[in-house]
């Protein structure tokens, strides 16, 4: 027998459930036939239900509210690409000011589609709904419908579905349009409410939504509120819990603590399906961008609503693909940590040929030497005068000893050090600064006898734009502010990087898989 949830109120600063918070609006009653419902022609719009009550009833107020709420934020410093978000839900006096540090981050921003996925507050149904009719309105206009992609979703599993009642007054997937219409341009939603948010659930929906989104451009959105109606101490210890399991990426841990009841939200479904889907499509890290009670803009701590908002962040990708496959990487950076340890303790070092044929090529290459995430050396070739093997091999030993920035390595630090490997394409001159793409290229810079070099994947790992890229090598050529805008070569190169953490994590995820 499935558990049923029981909605008692619902307003603007919360809508308060009972028996299984993570659960929150789960199958009773009402229940569509899986793999019996179908989209419904479209044109039919979906009017605003709760516009003048959880935000500004007019297009005027309401900009002006959003935009404010945006412009009071400043962006969180991301390292790598924002898959989804976890937004909260209740009336913008209270939960606004959280959400608008996740649409922070997406502001100007154009994507194929956003998906949002929220709870159902008011109609009980299995599995999940999505809304094809036709656009949603709020005050601020209309919002389309991305129906190509809605049934596509629809059709990749039977517990997919069109369930009206879902939709009618639902105001968790409502109040978040306004924040994309203002932050997101050209915006077209899917719009997703389930009524089953169980783990199974989760699992069927965020598989489909990330299968039917592959080689798009989509932002992923999860709805929901976190504990209901505690004491102000009380409810920041329960949302700590579901704090930490995000921050860990531990949705089946996060399945578990709401299903037992250490913890409450009210979109428990969403936010596990939100962050299944994103994993699919690379994320591997959630970061918190605030958290909130309703006591905080009250000041009555007598009985409180939390608020969450959340990137799903994936790395960000660097450089290029130069055909190097995992066996290739692996061996070049086994010959790197072996030359190195063979080195610091002084026995005979390794061989470094080869029967790959791509590892004899020539080309240049630069080895990293990190420790405990800092920088600990790092020595390269810029361009290719012996076979990469080689290079590989003497570049190991030079990050190891000959770093000027660095002592040489000690045998006690072997066993802490991490090593990542760029291997690098030639060199081509450019006539312009806009021929820069920040993550694909480094750089070089030349002007008389001073010269500089930043590899591709530390404009990435800094987070710096393309004019903060090209100061930062100036300053490493020891060249002045602004040197690049006038008498300097500059020139891009691009390099494909990996290293032995990446590898680790990939032979563990494949063990697991297996």
């Amino acid at each position: 027998m499935k558990t049923r949830i029981r909605i008692l109120r619902c307003s603007m600063l919360v809508c308060l459930l009972v028996v299984i918070p993570f659960v929150a609006c789960s199958t009773e009653g009402n229940s569509h036939e899986e793999g019996s419902a179908e989209m419904e022609p479209s044109g039919k719009v979906r009017e605003p239900a709760v516009a003048g009550a959880f935000y500004p009833g007019t297009e005027e107020a309401l900009r002006d509210a959003v935009s404010s709420m945006l412009a009071a934020v400043e962006p969180a410093e991301i390292r790598g690409e924002v898959v989804g978000l976890i937004s909260p839900h209740a009336g913008y006096i209270y939960s606004g000011p959280v959400a608008a540090h996740g649409y922070k981050l997406v502001e100007g921003r154009s994507f194929d589609a956003v998906v949002v996925v929220a709870p159902s507050h008011h109609a009980y149904f299995d599995g999940s709904s999505v809304y094809a009719l036709g656009p949603y309105r709020t005050p601020l206009g209309l919002v389309d419908i991305h129906k190509d992609l809605a049934e596509t979703i629809v059709d990749s599993d039977k517990s997919i579905g069109f369930h009206a009642p879902a939709h009618q007054s639902e105001h968790s997937l409502e109040v978040q349009l306004p924040f994309l219409q203002v932050a997101v341009p050209d915006l077209r939603v899917v719009p997703i409410v389930m009524g089953d948010q169980s783990l199974a659930n989760c699992r069927r929906l965020g598989q489909a939504i990330a299968s039917s989104v592959k080689n798009m451009n989509v932002l992923l959105v999860a709805s929901s509120d976190l504990s209901h109606f505690h004491p102000y101490d009380e409810a920041v210890g329960l949302d700590r819990v579901i704090v930490d399991r995000i921050e860990k990426y531990d949705y089946e841990g996060l399945a578990g603590d709401l299903k037992s009841r250490k913890a409450e939200a009210c979109g428990g479904g969403p936010m596990i399906t939100v962050m299944i889907a994103s994993k699919e499509l690379g994320a591997s890290e959630a970061v918190t961008l605030k958290y909130a009670n309703s006591g905080d803009v009250t000041n009555d701590k007598s009985g409180v609503v939390g608020y969450l908002a959340v990137a799903l962040v994936k790395e960000a990708s660097v450089g290029v693909d130069l055909g190097l496959g995992r066996s290739e990487k692996v061996e070049l950076l086994n010959l790197a940590r072996r030359t190195i340890e063979a080195r610091i303790k002084g026995t005979p070092l390794p061989a470094s040929d080869t029967d790959s044929a791509l590892l004899n090529e020539k080309m240049g290459a630069f080895v990293t030497i990190t420790k405990g995430g800092q920088l600990r050396g790092c020595i390269g070739h810029l361009r290719g005068i012996e076979p990469l093997h080689s290079t590989i091999s003497k570049m190991a030993v030079a990050a190891a000893t000959e770093d000027p920035r660095f002592p040489p390595l000690s045998p006690d630090e072997l066993e802490d050090i991490s090593l990542e490997i760029s291997v690098l394409t030639p060199f081509k001159k450019i006539v312009s600064p806009d021929e820069i793409e920040v993550g694909r290229d480094g750089l070089y810079i030349e002007k008389g006898h001073n010269h500089g070099v930043l590899l591709p994947q530390v404009a990435t790992e800094y987070g710096w734009d393309r004019d903060e890229f090209l100061e930062h090598t100036c300053a490493k050529a020891g060249l002045p502010s602004g040197a690049w805008r006038e008498g300097s070569d500059i020139y891009i190169f691009s390099a494909q990087v990996f290293n032995e953490k990446e590898l680790s994590e990939e032979a563990s995820s494949q063990a697991e898989s297996e």
